[in-house]
């Protein structure tokens, strides 16, 4: 089939589209452009998405154009444009402000398996502990498992594993520590303990780059990425750096932590990033002596952001003495006490990952608005 005929195949296709903010099908609404397709197959084409278009528009362009027949590729740009991708009309003899570079495509990566962010809206919930623990089960259940601490401000990933060494390089590759069955990489093991991280944006991106792309990760089952709290740099520089299968959302009961883990879970649906579930931690304290279970802060909190954000609730851990002391030991409690009533929690939080991850498939993140 000859280029031209190939391209009006894919204008078709997108022709099936409805854009829901125009009434119109996604070419007639101008939000795809610049089509092009080359000798190989591969079919190159801009998608404009606005703040009132549906991330999932894109990804369904994207599966639109994948199902044409002949396209053995498919590389899309999506730019973000406040009006809807019109440009602003400029007085004559002035120039145009020099745009950007565009955001690196995000890159599937099938050796590391399911590649799932865990993050939280906040600090203190406790979402570095969920991340020890779920990595640290999955391993214990014959699963082989990488856990990358991408929290650059705190990275306590080396201290929950009770590793101090520093990575050694083989061959122009970084090769990861190993504890409890879960490889690993920080930033911990690089910097001296008490040097603060005052970095912007682009050194964080490069510092993830590396993490993912220079370090012997070897076959996976699943890559777990223990993000930093909030929004900001090193969320976004993932999602453009590798494509996510999904992000798992750690809260605490009370509504402070609620409504800014909502925040957080919006902005992966704003990236085009589905949300596996939420994990509430904290739910309730088992007492170590009648194990009776009284419930510390507000309840219910996991359960109404699950219910908001049209997700399961995967789990909820309890709050138990000594769990904390295990965690800077470097011991999970799932490996040091798994029958504990954090460890099952945890480990029972572990399987219903395995169940709610097995069908997904890889997500092509949409960048953020500037």
């Amino acid at each position: 089939m000859s280029e031209p005929a190939h391209k009006r195949d894919v204008e078709q296709a997108l022709g099936g589209i409805t854009s829901p903010r125009h009434g119109s099908d996604l070419m007639s609404a101008g939000l795809v452009r610049d089509i092009t397709v080359d000798a190989a197959g591969t079919v190159t084409f801009t998608f404009v998405l606005t703040r009132e278009d549906p991330g999932s528009l894109a990804r369904q362009a994207r599966k639109a154009v994948e199902g044409v027949a002949g396209v053995t590729a498919v590389k899309m740009n999506v730019v973000d444009s406040a009006d809807g991708g019109q440009s602003a009309a400029r007085p004559s003899g002035r120039p145009a402000a020099q745009q950007p570079p565009p955001p690196p495509t995000a890159d599937e990566m099938p050796a590391l398996g399911k590649v799932l962010a865990i993050s939280s809206g906040k600090g203190g919930v406790g979402k570095s502990t969920v991340s020890a623990n779920l990595a640290a089960a999955l391993a214990r259940d014959g699963h082989r498992v990488g856990l990358m601490d991408a929290d650059i401000y705190g990275p306590n990933i080396p201290r929950m594993f009770g590793l101090t060494d520093k990575p050694e390089v083989q061959g122009g590759k970084i090769q990861p520590l190993e504890a409890h069955g879960v490889k690993l990489m920080s930033l911990g093991f690089i910097v001296e303990r008490d040097a603060p991280a005052i970095w912007r944006g682009p050194i964080i991106m490069k510092i993830i780059t590396q993490f993912l792309r220079d370090v012997a990760w070897g076959e996976l089952d699943y890559f777990l990425v223990d993000l930093p709290p909030g929004t900001g740099d090193a969320q976004l520089s993932l999602t453009q750096i590798v494509r996510l299968h999904g992000a798992i959302i750690v809260t605490t009961p009370q509504e402070m932590a609620v409504g800014d883990s909502l925040r957080g879970a919006k902005m992966f649906e704003r990236v085009g990033i589905g949300v596996v579930g939420i994990v509430e931690n904290m739910s309730y304290f088992v007492c170590p002596h009648c194990h009776e279970h009284s419930e510390i802060f507000l309840a219910g909190g996991g359960s109404r952001l699950a219910a908001e954000l049209g997700v399961p609730l995967l789990g909820q851990i309890p709050l138990q003495a000594g769990m904390a002391e295990l965690a800077d030991k470097g011991e999970p409690i799932v490996v040091s006490q798994p029958d504990s009533p954090a460890g099952i929690a945890l480990r029972e939080l572990a399987r219903t990952v395995i169940t709610r991850t097995a069908g997904l498939a890889a997500a092509l993140p949409i960048t953020a608005p500037r």
